[in-house]
Formats: C-alpha cells, sequence, structure tokens
C-alpha cells in the first residue's frame, strides 16, 4: 500500500471529490483526518474508512473562521501525533453573476473559503512538518483556474490563486523536504456540477444538458471525469511516487484542458 503508516488531513471530505481522496487514501494504507462544514457527511465517511481497518477522525470546521484551521491542526496531532499529508480540498461554487452585478458579500466568501482557508490550514499544518523535514500538501485547483470563467469570476480567482499558492508554498518549504503540488480537475461528475449547470441555465436561458454538452465537446475524451479519477491522481501525488515533483499543477479533465 503506498500510504501505509500516514495521517493526512483531507479538507471539504464529506461528500463529492473529498470523500473520493478520503477513502482512496484509506485504501492506501493511511489515516484520515476528514473535515468539512456538515457532521452526518462526514461520520458516514469516517464509517467507510474504519471499515478498512484505517483510523479516522471528523472535524466539523467552518473556513470562514481563521482560528478553526489551527483548532483542526491541533485535534489531529492530539490524535495521530503527526501529519503527514494536507489536501486543501474544501470549496464552494460562489455566485453566478457578471461582475458588473457581482454581490461583495458572496465574493468576499468564495475567497475566504477557496483560497485563504487553504492558506491558514497549510500554515498551522506546516509547523508539525517543517521540525520533522517531512511533509506533503495537496491543493485542489480547476479548469477555472486556468482561464478566465464567464459569470463565475470569485471561483475562477480563487482557484488561480490557488495555483499561485501552491509555487510560493512549494518554493518556501522544498528545502525542509516538503512537496505541495495542485490537481486542476475539469468538470466532475456529481452533484455539485449539477448546480452549477442549473445556476448557468437560469442566467443563460439554455438547458442544463445543452450547457453539459458544450463543456463536453471541448474536452478530447468527450466527458466529464469522475472524482475517483482525480482520487487517483491525489494518491500518487500524495505517495513516493511522485517524490521528485513539487510546485505543479495536473490537469486532470479529459482532455478539457492540456497546458
Amino acid at each position: 500500500m503506498r500510504l501505509e503508516g500516514r495521517v493526512a488531513i483531507v479538507t471539504g471530505g464529506g461528500k463529492g471529490l473529498g470523500r473520493a481522496i478520503s477513502l482512496a487514501f484509506a485504501r492506501e494504507g493511511a489515516d484520515v483526518v476528514v473535515a468539512a462544514r456538515t457532521d452526518a457527511a462526514l461520520k458516514e465517511v469516517a464509517s467507510e474508512i474504519e471499515a478498512m481497518g484505517r483510523k479516522s477522525l471528523t472535524v466539523v470546521i467552518d473556513l470562514t473562521d481563521p482560528e478553526q484551521p489551527l483548532k483542526m491542526v491541533n485535534r489531529t496531532l492530539e490524535e495521530f501525533g503527526r501529519i503527514d499529508v494536507l489536501v486543501n480540498n474544501s470549496g464552494i461554487e460562489g455566485p453566478t453573476a457578471s461582475v458588473a452585478d457581482m454581490d461583495l458579500e458572496g465574493w468576499n466568501q468564495v475567497l475566504a473559503i477557496n483560497l485563504t482557508g487553504a492558506m491558514l490550514c497549510a500554515k498551522h499544518v506546516l509547523k508539525n512538518m517543517i521540525p520533522r523535514q517531512s511533509g506533503n500538501i495537496i491543493n485542489i485547483s480547476s479548469g477555472a483556474g486556468r482561464w478566465g470563467f464567464s459569470l463565475r469570476s470569485p471561483y475562477s480567482v480563487s482557484k488561480w490563486g490557488i495555483i499561485s499558492l501552491t509555487q510560493s508554498l512549494a518554493r518556501e518549504v522544498g528545502e525542509y523536504g516538503i512537496r505541495v503540488n495542485c490537481i486542476a480537475p475539469g468538470p466532475v461528475e456529481g452533484d455539485r456540477i449539477d448546480r452549477v449547470y442549473q445556476h448557468r441555465s437560469e442566467l443563460t436561458g439554455k438547458t442544463i444538458e445543452e450547457l453539459m454538452e458544450i463543456d463536453r465537446a471541448k474536452a478530447a475524451l468527450h466527458r466529464f471525469v469522475t472524482a475517483e479519477e482525480v482520487a487517483a491522481l491525489a494518491v500518487f501525488l500524495a505517495s513516493d511516487e511522485s517524490s521528485g515533483m513539487t510546485g505543479q499543477t495536473l490537469n486532470c479533465s479529459a482532455g478539457y484542458s492540456m497546458n
């Protein structure tokens, strides 16, 4: 198993992509701290992890509160004594609106959770990783972090920022043997992307299926990716198989993005 004996934190781990990453890590031997805003979903994931013979800890966290990332890290250290991997996956879709009609509260909330929250989680995890001269941070960006995205500017800006945060952190902590990489998924099948297309449909007048088909056609494989496909890439980045990689952003988009 590629992650045996390691302790990983996965934010946004209660459902969707975070759930898939949490379970994939457990299958590879990691003990997993699953953090998210909703307790019920966390307990379900934790139960699945423990059924695999791994340990799990659930942490309800609101990343708009700057004190909570530190509490999450402290609880992890109390339970496991170390942190080997952090996956910054928490994120919200935010407003679907033009900049001309943008609500400042909605803009600020997206940046607080998607970008500042990731920075704070990394900040506090590094206090454990740096003295140990070991660690691995994986940030989850998006195809929207590769190019401007109409009607979703706060989300796109936050995901561009995650890529820059990845590169900046990689340069700061490489001397301590800590690696920092990033995944930029394309549209991922599931409830979250369905909500995005629902909001976009309401603004554009196009049906959800029309909007989905436009985006499927942009991908070389003519489909969306699955959460499990993205999780497999996260396992690779968390494992020693990627030991020579840091500061990288890898697309997992069915060929939607190729840079």
